[in-house]
């Protein structure tokens, strides 16, 4: 049973995530990656986060492939991080933390942020997942299937 266990966590999607990006600390650096600030300092001040933690993020999620870093913008000494397309791909993962965050996590009547579309100014959609043809699918509609080699499931 227990080597069972084992090979189930093993092929688990969201255990091998949740080890690069699932702290605290590595979540808002992402949440700030996607927002804008991309300098160290910028990033720190934002954050209010100790240098020491944010290095060793910032460190791990370059290492990853999440983030990458490049010449800052002003030309200065200074480097700044950006994301990678890998780290592109966690948009949704941070979309849904923030609409769950903003259904379940203020009072009635307390103010928010909302993330916003540039182009049409409103605030996102709720990110929903849906059939083909448009239905939605809920959890308890869903069950792990076999495993597959990585790149011969439909994404």
């Amino acid at each position: 049973m227990a080597s069972e266990q084992q090979t189930d966590t093993k092929l688990c999607p969201v255990l091998r995530t949740v080890d690069l990006v699932g702290d605290r600390w590595t979540l808002l650096i992402l949440r700030d990656a996607f927002d804008g600030p991309r300098r160290f300092s910028q990033l720190q001040r934002s954050l209010g986060i100790a240098k020491n933690i944010l290095s060793d993020r910032l460190t791990g999620l370059v290492e990853a492939g999440i983030l990458r870093t490049e010449p800052a913008a002003d030309t200065s000494a200074y480097q700044a991080y950006a994301l990678t397309e890998k780290g592109a791909d966690l948009f949704d993962v941070i979309i849904a933390l923030r609409q769950w965050g903003e259904r379940h996590a203020f009072d009635p009547g307390e103010d928010y942020r909302p993330l916003i579309d540039q182009r049409t100014g409103e605030p996102l959609r709720h990110l929903a997942y849906a059939r083909p043809d448009g239905s939605p699918v809920r959890p308890e509609q869903t069950a792990l299937g076999e495993p597959l080699p990585i790149g011969t499931a439909e994404r």
